[in-house]
């Protein structure tokens, strides 16, 4: 048979062959470090058969494919181990998620922490018996038959939603699995792994199924791989933006209220002004309106805007107000319509830049509500250009530079562009879909930054960009969306009067910068690990004496820093000094002033940063200076 390879070049293999006599062919060092391959496109097992005439790539592990491979295998691994000491354990699915795997098994009893480690202990004899791992594939009936003897309902009700007549399956020793695969060659190829943690989980996520108990893992080629990981995963604990949150009295929410509904402390509140006023004196500066709307509205608004046919699942139950049903608002963008054609527009109108910190609801399962990053109740920094065909593209690349610009304030280097296109499925004529991805385009490459291109990844309504970026331990988070729209001006009849006179539709994007104060909080939190700079500090400084007799100085010190705007407190407790600047330090605030007898006699300030630095007999109003301009640069730094 005759194989082509990607570089172009011909190779000529056994009738019979599969990928690995290919790769062997090409080198025995890649015949040694072969996992996998695509074949024609699609990714296969390396003992594939292949056919005449077929384009083979040989997989190793240096291949972005490579870890995927890798984590779906150790899952069967671990739910081999699982089922060999727990006999009875249902096995359900097994996915590949950021960072590792999980598997869902039906166990009546929770997993303990000592059950995992016998768990992992288990998986490392597997690995040990080198099993090889085989795909077969069955008919529909045979394996519904094979699964039905195990007593795997949970399987036979993935096959009876199969449309195919076949089904793949993948066996390694005693343990078959429903799979498309593709796997590793045997579980001896699985070596750097380790389990992590297990939680509840429904069936498919529906909370009215079976809860089921979750494992996670995680699994790499190499051990300074996982070491790594796990070195990670410890520094993003001590980051827990939730931990923090009740630590620095930050945040929390109560059963008493309800699951995913924030309550924002007085030093939260403090930093959301700070974040709130710093965002609104931005959009003002970049030609935006503020608007705001109510937090409901009738049911005639959602079914014109489409949310109740297409997204009620995620709207509350509605309320009876004189006879008419009203929804608590999912989105802003139905109330800026309606500001929007409550006169008529002329192209000399446009474009309008309308922006609202708009408060909305929306329902999540109980289940994935984490802290701020996913909650029920949340403040959207939502914006809305309108604007015409011609000035779409100055638009797109405002917004976006926009986002740089806020993003870096905040401290956030590491930013990278997503373009999401055309799916098969949207509304819109080719036109508007071309000039709208034309506009993304060109704006992305006039930023600078890196970005990839999501092909058929847009919605059914319009392409958008997403901007994801990386915080300090170098985790990815997707926060701002420039996402246009041409199904809302459609449906809610937007239009303008041209210059010819005649009516046109505009062009409207959604934009969230910062997407939502809670989320962004949390992310803002784990990224500094709670120890924010001076000028979102709620605390700026705390001024500490060594004794009462430095009372006085440190009271009129007090006044003089709160009537210069600075966010100060006084710690007069009578406690020993170690133990005040102990608390200060866990409370993470940026600076202490240290006031002993010498200091009062010389009318200076001693000033402790909060890594430890000290600064000794500062002039008071030169150390004024210093807090004013770190505050008024933004600055990440602790001293000038």
């Amino acid at each position: 048979m005759r194989i082509n390879l990607p570089d172009g070049n011909v190779i000529e293999v056994s009738d019979d062959a599969d990928a690995k006599e290919v790769a062997s062919k090409i080198s025995n060092t890649l015949a040694k470090k072969a996992i996998a391959a695509e074949v024609n496109g699609n990714l296969v097992d390396i003992y594939y058969k292949l056919s005449d005439g077929d384009t083979v790539r040989i997989i190793t592990e240096k291949d972005p494919e490579a870890l995927e491979i890798l984590r779906h295998s150790t899952a069967h691994l671990m739910a081999q181990a699982v089922q060999r000491l727990f006999k009875d354990v249902k096995v359900t699915i097994g996915p590949v998620i950021e960072d590792g795997f999980y598997y869902d098994f039906d166990k009546e009893t929770p997993f303990t922490e000592t059950d995992l480690e016998k768990i992992e202990e288990e998986m490392k004899k597997i690995a040990q018996e080198n099993l090889p791992i085989r795909r077969k594939e069955l008919k529909k009936e045979e394996a519904i038959k094979l699964f039905k003897d195990k007593g795997e309902d949970y399987k036979i009700e993935i096959i009876n939603e199969i449309d195919d007549e076949y089904v793949s399956v993948y066996e390694q020793g005693e343990f078959v699995d429903l799979c498309r695969g593709p796997h590793l060659e045997s579980t001896g190829k699985i070596k750097h792994f380790k389990l992590l943690s297990v939680a509840g989980a429904y069936w498919r996520g529906d909370e009215n199924n079976k809860m089921l108990q979750r494992i996670y893992g995680t699994s790499w080629f190499k051990k300074s791989e996982l070491d790594d990981y796990l070195k990670r995963l410890e520094e993003a604990k001590k980051r827990d933006h939730r931990k923090l949150g009740k630590d620095l009295e930050l945040f929390s929410t109560f059963d008493e209220i309800g699951a995913g509904l924030i309550c924002w402390f007085p030093k939260g509140a403090r930093i959301r002004s700070i974040i709130e006023a710093f965002w609104k004196e931005e959009h003002f500066k970049n030609g935006y309106e503020m608007l705001y709307t109510p937090h409901i509205g009738k049911s005639t608004l959602w079914e014109t805007s489409g949310h109740l046919a297409f997204y009620q699942e995620n709207m509350y139950s509605p309320m009876d107000i004189d006879g008419n049903e009203y929804f608590i608002k999912p989105m802003n963008c139905p109330f800026h319509i309606m500001i929007y054609k409550s006169k008529v527009r002329s192209y000399r109108d446009l474009p309008l830049r309308w922006a609202e910190l708009g408060t909305v609801y929306r329902y999540e399962r109980s289940g994935v509500l984490h802290g701020l990053l996913r909650v029920r109740g949340f403040t959207q920094d939502d914006a809305h250009i309108i604007c015409t065909q011609e000035q779409i593209i100055d638009e797109i690349k405002e917004v976006l530079n926009f986002s740089l610009r806020m993003w870096k304030a905040f401290g956030f280097e590491s930013i990278k562009g997503y373009i999401a296109t055309r799916p098969e499925k949207s509304v819109g004529d080719d036109a508007m879909w071309e000039k709208a991805t034309q506009s993304l385009e060109g704006a992305i490459k006039d930023s600078g930054i890196d970005f990839e291109i999501d092909e058929g990844g847009g919605a059914f309504y319009g392409p958008k960009i997403d901007l994801k970026i990386k915080d300090a331990i170098g985790r990815e988070w997707q926060m701002t969306t420039i996402q246009f729209d041409f199904n809302l001006p459609e449906r809610f009849d937007m239009t303008y009067i041209d210059k010819d006179g005649k009516e046109k539709r505009p062009f409207m994007v959604h934009r969230a910068l910062l997407g939502s104060l809670e989320r962004f909080f949390g992310v803002l939190i784990e990224h500094y690990a709670g120890a924010f700079p001076i000028w979102l500090a709620p605390i700026q400084v705390r001024i500490i004496n060594v004794s009462d007799a430095q009372y006085e100085y440190c009271k009129e010190i007090e006044k003089k820093l709160k009537e210069e705007g600075i966010r100060v407190e006084f710690d007069s407790r009578n406690e020993k000094i170690g133990y005040k600047i102990r608390e200060a330090q866990l409370q993470k605030i940026p600076h202490m002033i240290i006031i002993g007898n010498n200091e009062v006699e010389a009318k200076t300030v001693s000033v402790r940063l909060r890594n430890g630095e000290n600064k000794n007999n500062l002039d008071f109003y030169e150390y004024i200076s210093v807090l004013k301009e770190l505050d008024k640069t933004k600055s990440t730094n602790l001293w000038r």
